[in-house]
Order: C-alpha cells, then structure tokens, then sequence
C-alpha cells in the first residue's frame, strides 16, 4: 500500500505515544499500531490492535493518540480496533524488546515463523542473565505478564508472556 508523506508523519507521531501499561515502550515499538490513513482535510483513521481482546489500556491508548493527532491539526482522528490480523508478541521491535529488559522486565521470546520450534522453556532474568528462573504467578500486574524469580539473583520481574 502506498502512503502519503503526511499519512508516514501521523503514524511515526501516533507511533511514539507510550504504552499505558509499559511507558518504557512506545505503541509503535509494542506493534499494536497498524496503520494511518488521512481520509480528507484534517481527518484521519487509525487502526489499532489491542495486545488482547478486553485489554483495559485500549482506552487510554486511543485517547492519547487522538490527542497527540489533534494537536498536530487533524480536527478529525477516528480511531479504530482491529482484532484481525490478531496481535501476537513477535509484533513487538526489537527496540522494544531491548527496552523491556533494560526495564527489567524480561521480553517475550521471538518465534521462529516457518522455523523449528524452540526446546528451551528458560526465561533470561532481565537482572543477571540467568535462565535458572522459576514461575511465581501466571499473571503480574497485568494479565500480559507473568510473575517470575531468578534462582541465581534472587529477584523478582516480570515476563512479557508470548502470544
């Protein structure tokens, strides 16, 4: 699909609003941003894709990208969930993947489209790097993460779950 150079400004511009849950990351990195469409003078639809379906920070999200939208001028911002193709944690960058663990929060492990399935089940502690961790609770703050424990370090974080 061919865009406009106003149409690749709103999506980097609605692309930098950070995530309500992770402000470390911004939607563009998290994936969920799919697109930016300029319908007219002044208007302009965007589609977003939540990280689940009922995910609580879709409200906040669409807020904050019709206000960062108005305030560069488009009198009209229409934002719009889209549930297909679904959103999946290989969406997010690999910036975003290297924020989250600078966060200390460990990053979802990529899948290998097409490719074999990983054997390991280890997840790398964001603190020390070690993979001897251990599931605390399947849910953290929220139902995204997972509460885990670093057997060597001793400290507690979160894992992005993959999806």
């Amino acid at each position: 699909m061919v865009t406009t150079a106003l149409e690749d400004e709103l999506l980097a511009l609605a692309g930098s609003v950070p995530d309500p849950e992770l402000p470390v990351i911004t939607l563009a990195e998290l994936g969920v941003l799919r697109s930016v469409h300029v319908r007219g003078i002044g208007k302009v639809d965007v589609e977003l894709t939540p990280t689940y379906t009922g995910c609580p920070a879709i409200e906040t999200m669409t807020a904050d990208i019709e206000q960062v939208l108005h305030e560069r001028g488009m009198a009209e911002v229409r934002v719009h969930t889209v549930l297909s193709p679904a959103w999946s944690t290989d969406d997010i960058s690999a910036e975003g993947r290297r924020k989250l663990a600078e966060f200390g929060i460990a990053p979802p492990r990529p899948h290998s489209a097409g490719g074999p399935i990983p054997l390991t089940l280890s997840v790398r502690c964001p603190h020390c790097g070690s993979t001897d961790t251990e599931l605390l609770s399947r849910f953290s703050s929220t139902a995204c993460k997972a509460l885990r424990r670093c057997i060597a370090c001793r400290e507690p974080f979160d894992h992005f779950k993959e999806l």
